[in-house]
């Protein structure tokens, strides 16, 4: 049964230095056990046409790590990309900014990503990593429809929720990592995943017929949802 228990990272007051030292973690994490080639490849899926301008809006963008892997990717391959970051937490932000210092066509905004819609120019793809469980299945749905509502394509890369991943990452946390951010809430969010009949309920709540729900490697779901 999915967990309802609030991560350490969801608290409001986290002193600086813990939640910097969070979001390096997360930055390897993401890195090293294949977290951003998730994201990658469904952009790859997505991005067809390398004369257009696609802008793609990050939400929860955290320290910024997505964001600076999706830009690397998309010089390396010549799409033209506009990223938009938008976390709650206006120390995120301040990370994130630094991190992607070097990272064109890069923007950040402090507010809920419930609000990701209310610029006046049109966003192509909302990019979600690590993000939805931290919500209830009617929240995310809500927002589900909103990105249809504006026409916008919504890839989400989430954990799977599974035994094995979960007692894998609780070990290898409690081996290497130096943050109690990190060794809470890594098996933690595991358990408050979504297991495949899950996303798919919470996409059918929402209306949208247009998806597709992968597994992918490590203990990850790439969901790709079309208005």
């Amino acid at each position: 049964m999915r967990s309802y228990k609030k991560e350490l990272l969801d608290a409001d007051d986290i002193p600086k230095e813990l939640l910097y030292q969070n979001l390096h973690e997360l930055e390897f994490i993401n890195k090293y056990l294949g977290g951003h080639k998730v994201s990658l490849h469904g952009l790859k899926q997505l991005l067809r046409d390398k004369s257009k301008s696609y802008r793609i809006m990050d939400i929860g963008c955290g320290g910024g790590d997505s964001m600076k892997a999706i830009a690397h990717w998309a010089e390396k391959n010549n799409y033209k990309i506009e990223l938009i970051g938008i976390d709650l937490k206006q120390d995120c932000i301040d990370f994130a900014k630094k991190n992607c210092e070097k990272v064109q066509n890069a923007r950040f905004v402090c507010d809920d990503f419930r609000n990701a819609f209310s610029e006046k120019k049109p966003i192509d793809i909302v990019h979600a990593s690590l993000f939805c469980h931290h919500f209830l299945e009617t929240d995310i749905a809500a927002f589900i429809k909103t990105c249809r509502d504006n026409k916008a394509i919504f890839l989400i890369n989430d954990l799977e929720r599974n035994w094995f991943a979960h007692y894998s990452i609780k070990f290898l946390t409690q081996l290497f990592s130096k943050s109690p951010l990190v060794k809470n809430d890594a098996p933690l969010s595991v358990l408050r995943g979504f297991k495949r009949p899950e996303w798919r309920a919470i996409i059918e709540l929402s209306g949208a017929k247009n998806f597709s729900i992968k597994n992918r490697w490590a203990f990850r779901h790439l969901i790709i949802i079309e208005p």
